[in-house]
C-alpha cells in the first residue's frame, strides 16, 4: 500500500549536550522525557537534578572541541557515513549526518567514541575503572527528509553556533 513505507531520510541533525550542564528545571527550557513540549523553568526540579549529579558539569575546552570534531571526522571515515556538517561548542555538540541506521544508534556511537577519546586525553582509563561522565543520557535526532531542511540544518550547525 502506498505511503506505507518511510523512504529514506537525507539525513539527520542531531544535538546532545555536555554532562550537567542543562538539566531539568534549566530556565533556559527544557524537555521531559516522553512529553513534546519544551518545559519552562521549574526551580524545583532543577535542585532535585543537581542534587542528583554524580560529578561535575563538562565544559569542553578548545582542545576538547577539536577532538570531537575529528573522532566524529574519523568515525565517519570508518563507517562510510556521509558527515555534512558538525560543531562541537563548549556544552554541547550539533551535527548533520548520513547513515544507514537508525539516527540514535548514531548518536550513542558518536557518545562513546568521543568518550572514549576524551577520557584517553585527560589520562583515564576504562580499564582501570577511572570514569567521567561526559554526555547527558539522551539527546536530539532529526530526521531530514528534503534538501531544503539538509540545507538549513548544515547552515545552522556550521554559522548559527555563536
Amino acid at each position: 500500500m502506498k505511503g506505507d513505507t518511510m523512504a529514506s531520510p537525507l539525513g539527520y541533525l542531531i544535538t546532545w549536550t555536555t554532562y550537567g550542564t542543562w538539566l531539568p528545571g534549566d530556565k533556559r527550557g527544557w524537555v521531559a522525557l516522553g512529553e513534546p513540549i519544551i518545559q519552562s523553568s521549574d526551580p524545583d526540579c532543577l535542585a532535585v537534578a543537581r542534587s542528583q549529579m554524580s560529578d561535575v558539569p563538562v565544559i569542553l575546552d578548545t582542545a576538547q572541541r577539536n577532538l570531537v570534531e575529528a573522532t566524529i571526522h574519523s568515525h565517519c571515515a570508518i563507517r562510510q557515513w556521509q558527515l555534512h556538517a558538525v560543531n562541537a561548542r563548549s556544552n554541547h555538540v550539533h551535527l548533520v549526518v548520513t547513515a544507514p541506521i537508525p539516527p540514535d544508534q548514531v548518536m550513542n556511537q558518536f557518545k562513546a567514541w568521543c568518550s572514549r577519546r576524551l577520557s584517553e586525553q585527560v589520562g583515564l582509563s576504562q580499564r582501570s575503572g577511572n570514569r567521567k561522565r561526559w554526555w547527558t543520557r539522551y539527546g536530539s535526532t532529526k530526521w531530514i527528509n528534503d534538501e531544503s531542511y539538509l540545507h538549513n540544518a548544515i547552515r545552522y550547525v556550521l554559522e548559527r553556533q555563536g
